[in-house]
């Protein structure tokens, strides 16, 4: 963070001193709200959470370091004490970003929201010192830690915003106002909460309606929801897309013989070759929207295009393909899940199996339900099932309770004999599975909603294999 007293910051959060002895004392570190997190330096923000109260752990983080915590409460050691720690929070990250004049770049949409902020931050991180969220910090909570950890020299500032209503978005966008903002895709996810699409292109939209007249909207010319967001906004529209209207667009797309998108970059700037290092056909939006604000903010399309080509995965558990020693790759994209990454993954899982089944390999999709579909959950589950056959997946393992069933029992109905699924009751179950079937050259992807915990089975899959534990070996 921006070096700020403590009384600047008392001041900033309309917080009130107490037990600090000189509020000169200066915050010089980051802001946290992990007492193991501290540093000399940092500010503790005291969080009451489910499992634990942050006040308990306000002695050991100024032991650790922190100048000061942030509290709703006195708690025996300095501390500038808030109504709200939340709220506080967010007055201080909408300050700090004022005074720093960076350029705030916003993201959302229903699919490839931490893909899409990770390929950004790699483009923009080339022209100037950029700050980005981590993971999937991206709620009322880790939008301002993210925002705190701006320094003096930070020019750019990339935030994924995340909704699970209407009003979330807006919320998000008057803690840090974004210059740019990006809508990606409206789709499915938290279609249970939302209760339709059209509801999740309401929610979306807050992000145009939030920025300046000179403002830029990115809009994903490709999907009409987002389009018409367009007369939503009164800043400027940049639109992406492979569509031949768009402003950024991508030609010639192709996949490599591995499953890597491969296109031709136009831009406003020309036209450049890029062949991405990800995997699957659904990283050219991704990357066509990372394209699209990197032009806005001053890169050549051949700029672009480098950067594109060399840029990796910055977030875990999301399509990291690793081949073990005997010939196995394993695709660990077991973060999140909803319908539209899930047919994504499973095209990229097609895609990769092209090159297996010249040697004999196999394709097998590890997959557990997808949540917060409500009524379409079970039309859902059924259909990315049967589209696991159709992309001749060689076996379908579904992993869980009554969705994981339903994903079953659509590719059982959707195969010739039964052969290309099975339902297994958790990870275990897979684990002991995969390790007694898989053989050299095979490829599995494994991926479900976070809350099943899927990415035990990758983590298992890549530890050493004991002797004669892989089948073929």
């Amino acid at each position: 963070m921006i070096a700020l007293s403590l009384a600047e910051i008392a001041d900033l959060v309309s917080g009130q001193p107490h037990d600090i002895p000189d509020t000169s004392l200066t915050v010089t570190g980051p802001v946290v709200i992990d007492s193991r997190q501290v540093r000399p330096g940092s500010l503790f923000a005291a969080y009451a959470g489910e499992r634990a109260d942050g006040h308990d752990f306000a002695q050991r983080a100024v032991d650790a370091g922190a100048v000061a915590v942030l509290a709703t409460r006195p708690v025996g050691v300095p501390a500038i004490v808030v109504p709200d720690v939340t709220e506080a929070l967010g007055a201080l990250a909408r300050s700090v970003v004022a005074r720093l004049g960076a350029d705030v770049v916003a993201l959302t949409g229903s699919a490839g929201k931490t893909s899409t902020k990770d390929l950004i931050a790699q483009l923009l991180e080339r022209k100037a010192p950029t700050v980005y969220t981590e993971g999937s910090l991206n709620n009322e909570i880790g939008l301002p830690l993210t925002a705190l950890r701006t320094v003096g020299d930070t020019r750019h500032l990339v935030l994924e915003m995340g909704a699970r209503g209407i009003g979330h978005i807006r919320h998000l966008t008057e803690l840090v106002p974004p210059r740019i903002g990006l809508v990606l895709n409206v789709g499915t996810a938290h279609v249970g909460e939302f209760g339709s699409r059209e509801n999740i292109a309401v929610a979306k939209g807050e992000m145009v309606e939030s920025l300046p007249e000179d403002g830029v909207a990115v809009l994903n010319a490709d999907d009409g929801l987002v389009r018409e967001m367009a007369s939503r906004t009164k800043a400027r529209v940049l639109y992406f897309g492979e569509a031949e209207s768009a402003d950024v667009r991508a030609e010639n797309v192709r996949l490599t013989e591995l499953g890597q998108p491969a296109f031709t970059l136009c831009t406003p700037s020309g036209c450049s070759d890029v062949t991405m290092r990800l995997y699957g056909e659904h990283h050219v939006s991704n990357a066509l929207a990372a394209a699209a604000v990197a032009h806005e903010l001053g890169m050549s399309a051949d700029e672009i295009a480098v950067a594109l080509s060399e840029a990796g995965t910055l977030s875990r558990w999301r399509m990291e393909v690793t081949e073990r020693p005997d010939g196995v790759t394993v695709v660990n994209d077991a973060y999140n899940a909803n319908p539209e990454s899930m047919r994504a993954a499973l095209r990229a899982l097609a895609a990769m199996g092209e090159a297996s089944r010249a040697r004999g390999g196999r394709t097998w999709a590890v997959l557990g339900h997808m949540a917060e579909l409500g009524d379409a959950s079970l039309v859902e589950h059924d259909a990315v099932g049967r589209l696991a056959v159709r992309l001749n997946v060689s076996k379908l393992v579904a992993v869980g309770g009554r969705e994981a069933s339903w994903l079953q029992l659509g590719a059982y109905n959707e195969g010739s004999w039964g052969e290309e699924s099975v339902h297994v009751s958790d990870t275990q179950a897979a684990i002991d599975l995969l390790r007694e079937e898989l053989r050299p050259g095979d490829v599995v992807l494994v991926k479900a909603s976070r809350s099943v915990g899927l990415e035990a089975v990758a983590q298992a899959l890549l530890e050493p294999a004991t002797e004669g534990e892989v089948a073929g070996a």
